[in-house]
This record gives C-alpha cells, sequence and structure tokens, in this order.
C-alpha cells in the first residue's frame, strides 16, 4: 500500500467518525442513556467483526497472551474511558468545549509519539497541530468569542477524553507491528464490550432491541462509524506516523458539522466555515509528501 493510500484510508475513516451524531440522536431519543451508548456501539461491533472473521479470516484471531494488554489500552484505556470523558464535558459544560477538549488528542499523539517512536517534530508538523486546535475551536463555535465557564475539574476532564483518545493512535501503531487491521480492531472491541456489558446497564434492555428502528441505529452505529472507520483509520497508521495520521483524522468534527447541516438543516456560521477551511489546511500540513519525509529522515539518520 502506497503512503498516499494510507492518507486516504486515515481521513476516510475519520470522515467515518463524524457520521456518528446520526445513529446515537435516534438512540437517545429511545432512552438509551450515553453509557448505554457505548456499550451499544461495542456489543453490535464485536458482532459484525467476530461474524466478518469467523467465515473469512479466522487466522486473524489468533495471538499471544502477552499482546492482550495492548488490546486492553486500545479498547478499554481509550475507547471506553475517552468517550466517558468527552459525554462528562458534555454534560458539565457544553458540546462545543467537549469537541475543542477532545481535539487536544494529535498534541498528546505527537508528544507521546516523539518520545515513544522518535517521530521528528517537525515545524510543519506543530503548525499543523495549532491550526487543528484553532479550526476545531472555530468549527464548534467556540471561537471567535467564549460564552461559558469551565471549571478546573471540567478541563482536566476534557484534557483527558483527547488523552484517552490519543492513545488508540499510540496502542494500535505498536500492535500494527505484530498484527493485521482486523485482528487488532476486533480484539480492542472484544476488551471493550467486556467492560462495557459489566459496567453498564445494557443487558436489562435487551427486549428493546425489538425494536426495528433501535436495531438498525445500533447496527448502523456499529458499521459505518465504528468498523468501517476504525479499520481504515488503523490501516493507514500502519503505514504512515501516529502522529500525522492523528492530526489527520481532526476532519471528524468538519463532517459532524457537515452531517448537522445538510441533514438536521443546521445554519453554519461564516466563523464555522473558517474553521472548516483552518482543518483542512491542516490537513494538508500534515500529509507531506513521501520524498520529503525520506529525506528528513535521511538527514536525521545522518545526524546521529
Amino acid at each position: 500500500m502506497s503512503v498516499k493510500t494510507a492518507y486516504l484510508f486515515a481521513i476516510l475513516g475519520a470522515a467515518l467518525w463524524g457520521i456518528t451524531g446520526l445513529f446515537v440522536q435516534n438512540l437517545y431519543a429511545y432512552g438509551f442513556s450515553a453509557w448505554d451508548v457505548v456499550a451499544i456501539r461495542s456489543v453490535f461491533t464485536v458482532l459484525l467483526l467476530l461474524a466478518y472473521v469467523l467465515i473469512f479470516k479466522r487466522d486473524a484471531l489468533y495471538i499471544r497472551w502477552k499482546h492482550i494488554p495492548l488490546f486492553i489500552g486500545s479498547g478499554v484505556v481509550s475507547f471506553v474511558f475517552f468517550n466517558w470523558c468527552f459525554f462528562t464535558v458534555m454534560d458539565q459544560a457544553n458540546i462545543s468545549l467537549a469537541v475543542v477538549l477532545l481535539y487536544t488528542g494529535p498534541l498528546f499523539v505527537t508528544l507521546l509519539s516523539r518520545f515513544l517512536f522518535k517521530e521528528l517534530l517537525t515545524p510543519r508538523k506543530t503548525a499543523a497541530i495549532i491550526v487543528t486546535l484553532a479550526g476545531c475551536g472555530f468549527v464548534v463555535g467556540l471561537f471567535p468569542s467564549i460564552d461559558s465557564v469551565l471549571t478546573a475539574s471540567t478541563l482536566l476532564i476534557g484534557l483527558g477524553s483527547g488523552f484517552f483518545y490519543a492513545l488508540y493512535s499510540i496502542f494500535a501503531k505498536i500492535s500494527s507491528r505484530h498484527y493485521h487491521t482486523i485482528t487488532i480492531t476486533t480484539y480492542s472491541f472484544i476488551c471493550a464490550t467486556l467492560f462495557m456489558v459489566l459496567s453498564s446497564q445494557i443487558t436489562h434492555k435487551v427486549e428493546l432491541f425489538l425494536n426495528s428502528s433501535i436495531l438498525l441505529n445500533s447496527l448502523g452505529l456499529a458499521l459505518f462509524p465504528t468498523v468501517l472507520a476504525y479499520l481504515l483509520y488503523t490501516k493507514g497508521l500502519s503505514q504512515i506516523e501516529s502522529s500525522r495520521a492523528s492530526i489527520l483524522s481532526t476532519i471528524e468534527p468538519v463532517v459532524a458539522i457537515g452531517i448537522g447541516f445538510f441533514f438536521f438543516q443546521d445554519v453554519l456560521s461564516l466563523w464555522q466555515w473558517f474553521g472548516v477551511s483552518l482543518v483542512i489546511l491542516s490537513i494538508i500540513l500534515a500529509a507531506e509528501s513521501p520524498s520529503k519525509q525520506a529525506k528528513m529522515k535521511k538527514a536525521s539518520a545522518q545526524a546521529m
């Protein structure tokens, strides 16, 4: 797979994350809590993944016991806890602050990747992170004016959402050295599902899934913004730097705004359109050409 294809996969995966709200809002209408929806997402995702793997890729189920902590990391520590932090900030403040704080993720990925993977912290990558954060702020309406009060605890939880969100790129990057994308994604969600089934009330609401609308929305949530999204993003991550892939993933809030605009008649302000353009600019900044990356790596190796 070429680097350009890897970039495309990472962007498509993140874009699919952006349509999550289409299904989540419908499930909320039936009385499910945020924690329940995370459980629904995990359970239905595992069912789809296992069905595919058992039919077409049984060999993908073979793993080494010593690597289970990696899947617990990407499934429970990252997926479950970034969702908890994300929804908590929505409850204590507002969705705008929640999204902006969640997208501090690329900053955490870049810093962690610098120390764990020795990835270069280039001026261009630094600029992409700054532009990303600014763009997300404008997209969700936080800038140019802040009209809400943010407590210290809410700020810390919000930063926690960005940190836990970032950890998926880190754990998946390490796992990709040993396993295929489908293996990483499947076991990550097996771990997440086991945790969510034990910690949520979803097992007491099984009869609700006899409703065709709930069932279809649950399957849609699992298939498009979860299975396909994580497979595409993880596949792209195997060929490009985790910090760069994380920056590319900030296309998600732009897609989410677009969904609201086209499907729910949300009106975008000029500032929001400005934010969209900044996020697109950050993607262009992050996606350096393969030849330039090779030259930088060569120069770095010679300097050492």
